[in-house]
C-alpha cells in the first residue's frame, strides 16, 4: 500500500467513495475506512473503536489530513436507535478528534462533513414569514436524533479545537446521495429523476461540489 497522507473515513459511502477516487488526481494518498470493505486502499473497521483509530494513525504516520464522513444519516433514523446515532456521531467523532490531536502538528486539517438539517426548523418560517437566509448567525433546530447528534458533533469539534488547536473545519452539506427521496409526498408528487432536478434549486449538491469543497485549500480570509 503507498504511503498514505489523507485518512477518508466512511470510504464505502457516497462522499467517502468519491474522495477516494478523487484524491490521488490531486496529488493526494488516501487511506480509506469503513465498516464495510471498499478496495484495497481501505481497512475494515468502526470510527467507535479508539484501539483501531489509534493504531491507524500510529501504523501510518505520514497521514497530515482527516476527511470524517462517517455517519449515521437521516435515511437511518427509522433503523436505527437513538443510542447508535450517539455512538457513531458523536462517539466515533470525539475518538477522532481525540487521537487526531494527540499528533500535534502532524495533522494539518481535520474536515468534518456535518448537515444542512442541523438547521431543522429554522429553514421553515411561518406561514406569511419570508424564506429563511441561511448564514452562520442562524441559531439551529434540529428536529430528529440525526441533526441534533451532528450539532453535538459539531460542537465537539470547537471544543477539541479550542482545547488542542487542531485544524478543524466543519462543512454543512445538503443532500446528495442517489436514493430515493425519504420524503413520501415528494416521491408521490413527481418521478425521481425529476425530483432530483428541481431540488438542485434549493436542497441538493452536486456531490463533486462537496468533493471540491473538502479538498480545497483554506486562503488567508477563511484562517
Amino acid at each position: 500500500m503507498p504511503t498514505p497522507d489523507v485518512l477518508v473515513t466512511g470510504a464505502a459511502g457516497h462522499l467517502g467513495y468519491a474522495l477516494m477516487l478523487t484524491l490521488p488526481s490531486l496529488g493526494y494518498t488516501p487511506l480509506g475506512i469503513d465498516i464495510l470493505p471498499c478496495g484495497a486502499s481501505s481497512l475494515v473497521g468502526s470510527i467507535e473503536d479508539r484501539t483501531f483509530i489509534t493504531k491507524i494513525f500510529t501504523d501510518h504516520p505520514t497521514i497530515k489530513h482527516v476527511v470524517h464522513t462517517a455517519t449515521l444519516h437521516k435515511p437511518h433514523v427509522g433503523s436505527h436507535t437513538k443510542e447508535d446515532f450517539i455512538k457513531t456521531n458523536i462517539t466515533g467523532t470525539l475518538i477522532l478528534l481525540e487521537e487526531a490531536a494527540n499528533l500535534g502538528q502532524q495533522i494539518e486539517s481535520f474536515v468534518f462533513i456535518s448537515t444542512t438539517s442541523a438547521f431543522g426548523s429554522a429553514l421553515s418560517p411561518k406561514r406569511g414569514e419570508p424564506a429563511a437566509w441561511i448564514d452562520e448567525s442562524v441559531v439551529p433546530k434540529p428536529k430528529n436524533i440525526y441533526g441534533v447528534t451532528k450539532i453535538a458533533a459539531e460542537n465537539m469539534c470547537y471544543l477539541i479545537h479550542r482545547q488542542t488547536q487542531l485544524p478543524v473545519i466543519v462543512l454543512r452539506t445538503s443532500r446528495f446521495f442517489p436514493e430515493q427521496d425519504d420524503d413520501e409526498d415528494r416521491r408521490n408528487s413527481m418521478g425521481d429523476e425529476n425530483l432530483k432536478l428541481c431540488e438542485l434549486l434549493y436542497r441538493r449538491v452536486d456531490i463533486a461540489d462537496v468533493v471540491k469543497s473538502c479538498c480545497d485549500k483554506p486562503t488567508s480570509e477563511d484562517k
